[in-house]
C-alpha cells in the first residue's frame, strides 16, 4: 500500500504537467474584470492582468485610474471634491472629475456647434455611458451628442503580460449635418516632476512647439530632440507639438502615452498631434493630450484613434535621465 501511494504521488503531477504542455494557454496570464464601487461610484469596473489594473467609471464616462496591482492609488489625477457626484450636461460650469476622457477637436469649433465655448459638448464629457464587457475588453458607449450628432465608443484593454493599456477611441457620426472633427483624448495626471516630449527630427514648428496660451510652461527647454517642462503653480499654460509620444514622470511612477502621427494629414491647433496643458493651483494636475487628424464626417462615417499607455516604476534619480532612457533606448 505504501508503494502504491508513492506511485500515485509521482504519476499525478506528471499527468498534470503533460496536460499543461499540451495546452499552453493554461499557463498564460489571465485578464480579470470585476465590478466594484469606486470612490462612491457604483457599477465601476476594474480590469487587471495581475501586474497592473485599470479603473473604469461608466457613471462619469471616464477611465479614472491606471495603477499597479495592489496599490490604492496611481498617477492619474482624480478630483476628490467630486467623488460620487453625477455629471450635469446642462451645467454652465465644468465637472472636472479627472481621469482620461475624449473631446472633439478642434476646441475652437465648439461655439459654432454648441453655442458655447465651455464646458465641452455634453455627450463627450458630462453624461453617463453604457459599459459592456466583451471578453477581455471593456467597451464604453456614449449617448449621441445633440450638437455633433456623434457618439463615442471607447475600447479599453490590457496586455496580458506587459504593463500596457490601450484605449481605442471611435467616433461614429449617427445624424445631423457633416462636421469636420478629429479624435482628441485628454489624460489628467498628478503634479509631475517633469513632462517630456520626444520631438521628430524635423518638426513643423521652428522651436519644436506652438504656443497655445498667454504664458509658456515653467522650465520649458529643448535639449536636442527632447522638450521638457514642469507645472507652474500660478498660471495655466498650454503648448502643442507634432510629436507622437508624451511622457509624465512623478516621484515613483512614469506614464508614457503613444499615438503615432499620420503622415500628410491635417491636424487641429496649427498642426498639433500632441499637447500638454498645465493647471495652476489649487488643482495640481497636468493634461497629456493626443490628437488625431481632422476628418469631414457625414452620417454613417466612423473614425478612430488608439492610444497606448505604459506604466513604469522610477529607476533613475534624475527625471530627464529617466525620460531619455525610456524614450530613446
Amino acid at each position: 500500500m505504501k508503494i502504491e501511494r508513492k506511485l500515485c504521488l509521482v504519476v499525478l503531477p506528471v499527468a498534470l504537467l503533460c496536460s499543461l504542455v499540451a495546452n499552453p494557454a493554461a499557463l498564460a496570464p489571465r485578464i480579470a474584470i470585476k465590478r466594484a464601487t469606486y470612490h462612491q461610484w457604483a457599477e465601476s469596473l476594474i480590469l487587471g492582468n495581475g501586474q497592473v489594473e485599470v479603473v473604469v467609471v461608466p457613471a462619469i464616462g471616464r477611465v479614472m485610474q491606471f495603477r499597479f496591482a495592489g496599490d490604492d492609488d496611481g498617477p492619474f489625477w482624480e478630483n476628490a471634491a467630486l467623488f460620487g457626484k453625477s455629471p450635469d450636461p446642462v451645467s454652465s460650469t465644468w465637472g472636472n472629475f479627472g481621469g482620461d476622457k475624449t473631446w472633439p477637436a478642434p476646441q475652437g469649433d465648439w461655439p459654432k456647434l454648441t453655442s458655447r465655448a465651455w464646458p465641452p459638448p455634453p455627450a463627450f464629457d458630462s453624461m453617463p455611458v453604457k459599459a459592456e464587457v466583451k471578453g477581455e475588453i471593456i467597451e464604453l458607449l456614449s449617448p449621441i451628442d445633440p450638437h455633433y450628432g456623434i457618439r463615442t465608443r471607447r475600447q479599453i484593454k490590457l496586455d496580458a503580460k506587459r504593463l500596457v493599456m490601450t484605449i481605442t477611441t471611435i467616433y461614429e457620426k449617427v445624424e445631423g449635418q457633416p462636421v469636420m472633427v478629429g479624435v482628441w483624448t485628454i489624460t489628467q495626471l498628478k503634479d509631475p516632476l517633469g513632462v517630456f516630449i520626444p520631438l521628430p527630427k524635423t518638426s513643423i514648428f521652428a522651436e519644436g512647439y506652438t504656443k497655445q496660451s498667454k504664458d509658456l510652461p515653467a522650465d520649458l527647454k529643448r535639449e536636442g530632440q527632447l522638450l521638457s517642462m514642469t507645472r507652474s503653480p500660478t498660471v495655466s499654460t498650454k503648448i502643442g507639438t507634432d510629436a507622437d509620444a508624451l511622457i509624465w514622470i512623478g516621484e515613483k511612477h512614469v506614464v508614457r502615452i503613444d499615438s503615432p502621427r499620420t503622415a500628410n494629414a491635417t491636424y487641429p491647433d496649427q498642426g498639433s498631434s500632441a499637447e500638454v496643458y498645465t493647471n495652476l493651483d489649487p488643482l495640481k494636475y497636468v493634461e497629456l493630450e493626443m490628437l488625431g487628424p481632422l476628418s469631414q464626417m457625414k452620417a454613417g462615417d466612423r473614425i478612430e484613434r488608439t492610444n497606448t499607455y505604459t506604466l513604469l516604476r522610477r529607476r533613475e534619480k534624475n527625471a530627464a535621465d529617466e525620460a531619455r532612457k525610456i524614450l530613446f533606448r
